[in-house]
């Protein structure tokens, strides 16, 4: 492949399972000095960031080695496609990465020709759950205080509706330069510390969710087992002391398995992954967190590694 397509490689073979995505975005309001965007990245979370981007004023062209998905957020976000990767990244004053796992923004990233093209006063920052080891090698390889590592917390609708949590960590002025543009989708940008506190943090607050996950499928799994309907039981969760804002925003997820997906058991079962290195780099017992780790690879090896995180309720009542 041409230095533009930047395919990614493991072992010496191509790997195609996750396609490679760019948009440059150009404030029409006027962000300083640092209006030209690019966003690498377009899954659930990255089209979502991308249309929020359009609708706060900002331009967004898209490219993407596979240009179907790329021509499709066009069409129906008004944003234009650019020819390549490369030349996207060669003029942009701030990257943001939303790749779905740190083996892929560590190639992506580190890229000969990606850093080659990458201007020097550039901010890369990383809005995916990749790792404090990748974290720390992103920050050191690339321009001395233009990295942040920058994780976020929420789903697809928490990036529609506004209302995702940023945990930033590095340089705290450029932080302070990006903020704006990520308050397009982002409700708060908190500072956790230098970089890879954002990733320690961002798998803290992963451990709650999926944890919650495991313990709300199983208590509605436990009801219906009862003779409780699904909708009732979780009427009673939602007025209940444990109705966290997690139980309430997933409960169209819980009750209707038609419903989008907006994490899949897939990445929950990468992000344990993450999580259990971490316990274990700390010397910490976790047997919650091991416990809901095996539940979730066995989810995964019966097939259901697509669905939907609440889709768990399903592996449990199908035991």
């Amino acid at each position: 492949p041409g230095a533009d397509s930047l395919t990614l490689l493991q072992g010496g073979d191509l790997v195609h399972a996750k396609p490679i995505v760019a948009l440059v975005i150009g404030s029409n309001k006027g962000v300083g000095a640092m209006n030209s965007i690019t966003l690498i990245g377009t899954g659930r979370m990255g089209s979502a960031m991308a249309r929020r981007l359009a609708s706060a004023g900002y331009a967004v062209t898209v490219w993407n080695r596979s240009p179907a998905r790329a021509y499709e957020l066009a069409t129906t976000s008004g944003i234009s496609v650019a020819p390549s990767l490369v030349s996207a990244v060669s003029s942009a004053d701030i990257v943001l990465c939303a790749l779905s796992s740190g083996a892929a923004t560590e190639t992506v990233l580190l890229d000969p020709h990606f850093v080659s093209a990458l201007p020097q006063h550039a901010i890369v920052c990383d809005m995916g759950t990749s790792g404090v080891n990748v974290a720390l090698k992103l920050a050191e390889q690339l321009p001395p205080r233009r990295f942040i590592d920058s994780p976020v917390s929420g789903s697809v609708p928490a990036v529609e509706s506004g209302q995702l949590l940023v945990m930033a960590s590095g340089d705290p002025d450029a932080i302070a330069i990006v903020e704006p543009v990520m308050s397009a989708f982002a409700k708060r940008v908190i500072r956790v510390g230098d970089v890879g506190a954002g990733q320690s943090m961002k798998l803290s607050v992963n451990l709650i969710v999926h944890s919650l996950n495991s313990a709300v499928a199983e208590a509605l799994a436990l009801a219906v087992r009862s003779g409780i309907s699904p909708s009732e039981a979780y009427e009673v969760f939602a007025n209940s002391s444990v109705a966290a804002p997690y139980v309430l925003y997933k409960r169209e997820a819980f009750l209707d398995a038609s419903a989008p997906v907006a994490m899949s058991l897939d990445l929950v079962k990468k992000d344990l992954g993450l999580i259990c290195a971490a316990a274990e780099e700390a010397q910490l017992s976790t047997p919650v967190l091991d416990g809901v780790r095996d539940e979730v690879s066995a989810a995964c090896a019966a097939g259901r590694g697509s669905a939907d995180m609440s889709d768990l309720v399903h592996f449990v009542l199908s035991g």
